[in-house]
């Protein structure tokens, strides 16, 4: 994006120490109903719901992707993965905070399984290519699954392994995604909010690579755990 040029990029994460001090709230006020769904994109959600965060690359057309999906409660965009709190978006983009560019998927379990948008996720994006994805390159960039329980983690990893091995017979090289749990989401500015809904024709850097992923078997997830 244009900022990346004015900032310059970033290809390594800061150490703990190094990264921006953030704040204690936010900097901005941050919007509580979806525009494009019409429900909420902050906390409540329903008893029913389960969430999970993806960073695949530039978050406005990511958001989107997951906005698209049947059984999707609620989307949002922000910043995770890093350790600067309540972090602004030309901070994020200094490449000292240690955030990525995030999604935040709130979903109604009973209508589309994590399983379907871990497939997703991968299929969406090209998640061997480190700190950048297509264009856009910086930490802010990179490819992430932030898991909330160790069900998704299992779900995650053994995803990641069968992928490997498809995208390498393609010619690709290791994926590169991040798996961690979700120790923080922090919200963008309003502006970035289903930012495509508000801006049709603007900037979406999100393309996959054509490879299928395909989801192992809740039996090869359990004995891939168990190795």
């Amino acid at each position: 994006m244009i900022l990346d040029r004015l900032l310059g990029r970033k290809d390594s994460l800061p150490r703990p120490e190094n990264a921006l001090p953030g704040r204690p709230q936010p900097a901005f006020d941050i919007p509580t109903t979806h525009a494009v769904l019409g429900t909420r994109i902050q906390p409540p959600f329903p008893e029913n719901m389960e969430s999970v965060v993806f960073g695949l690359g530039c978050f406005w057309g990511a958001e989107r992707v997951f906005w698209q999906t049947s059984g999707v409660y609620s989307t949002a965009v922000g910043y995770g993965g890093g350790y600067t709190p309540n972090p602004t978006y030309e901070e994020v983009c200094s490449g000292q905070t240690g955030h990525t560019e995030a999604v935040l998927v709130v979903f109604d379990p009973a209508k589309v399984t994590y399983e379907a948008l871990v497939k997703q996720f991968f299929e969406s994006h090209d998640p061997t290519q480190g700190m950048r994805q297509g264009g856009d390159a910086g930490t802010q960039y990179r490819s992430a699954i932030y898991y909330a329980n160790d069900g998704q983690r299992e779900i995650a990893e053994a995803a990641r392994l069968a992928y490997t091995e498809s995208l390498k017979k393609a010619g690709y090289p290791e994926i590169t995604t991040e798996i961690a749990p979700l120790e923080s989401f922090y919200y963008a500015e309003d502006y970035h909010q289903q930012y495509l809904h508000k801006v049709p024709n603007g900037y979406c850097g999100i393309g996959g690579t054509g490879v299928t992923c395909a989801m192992p078997r809740k039996v090869d997830i359990a004995q891939e755990v168990r190795s």
